[in-house]
């Protein structure tokens, strides 16, 4: 793992954030939610057909199978990793019981950003390098607010439009292609910020100019793998390389959703 990398400002004009687990600590929110839908599911499978109970791993299961893809993408990855190959109805029933119960906690609890990534989108932002929030969630832009984080991102591109533009989940790049759309950017011209394996696959296939890793759990060069260009444990440990932008050629404030 890398624990201080460059980011050539001179060849990168766009940064595509991923929202759960780089800008926000919500990462291990939606693995508690999970973990509490599917251990209630296999528990009741285990009872009915006498089959051994082996609960989902919040770790693991959530790293390897969940984490950065849409709900449903993540209820048929985890269960076909069981061998168990759900219908619609209960891949749609237990995507809304993970969603009621992620909501509950983080109205109840709040969201907090990390403290590394907010400061980096602002130096980002005085560069003159516009940036974009990218989430497989409908409730990203919750998040955002939540956190007092939206103002640094001139662009979201979350569930409702993945939903709303028929865009195929991670690994599929398509979710950041979105973004740099609306950027104005070239693949080949941004940087992808992930922390999951999948995510990091996507802007690996996209031809993204930067893919960036973010391991705070020490994966063993997973993100490597997955085709991450640099991995660090925290985004405090990029450097930025490049002039700082006059004060004019500096982004405004703004969020598109469309």
């Amino acid at each position: 793992m890398a624990f201080s990398a460059e980011v050539d400002l001179t060849r990168i004009t766009a940064v595509v954030f991923d929202t759960d687990g780089v800008v926000t600590d919500t990462a291990r929110v939606h693995a508690a939610a999970w973990k509490r839908v599917f251990d209630a599911f296999l528990r009741e499978r285990a009872a009915r057909y006498g089959e051994p109970l082996r609960p989902f791993d919040a770790a693991e299961d959530y790293l390897r199978h969940v984490d950065g893809r849409s709900r449903a993408d993540g209820v048929r990855a985890f269960l076909s990793s069981r061998g168990i190959h759900p219908g619609p109805e209960t891949v749609r029933e237990l995507a809304a019981r993970k969603d009621a119960r992620f909501l509950a906690e983080i109205r109840a609890r709040g969201v907090t950003a990390f403290p590394s990534t907010a400061e980096l989108a602002r130096e980002l932002r005085r560069r003159g390098v516009r940036t974009a929030a990218v989430s497989a969630s409908r409730n990203c832009a919750e998040v955002l607010r939540a956190a007092g984080v939206d103002g640094l991102f001139d662009v979201r591109v979350d569930g409702v439009d993945t939903a709303r533009l028929g865009l195929p989940g991670k690994p599929d790049p398509a979710l950041f292609e979105e973004a740099a759309r609306r950027l104005g950017a070239a693949p080949a011209e941004t940087a992808v910020v992930e922390d999951a394996l999948a995510g990091v696959e996507a802007g690996r296939r996209g031809g993204f100019g930067l893919v960036v890793g973010v391991d705070r759990h020490g994966r063993d060069g997973s993100p490597l793998a997955a085709g991450a260009d640099l991995v660090v444990a925290d985004l405090a440990d990029l450097r930025l390389l490049g002039p700082a932008a006059p004060a004019e050629n500096r982004p405004t404030t703004r969020q598109e959703t469309t």
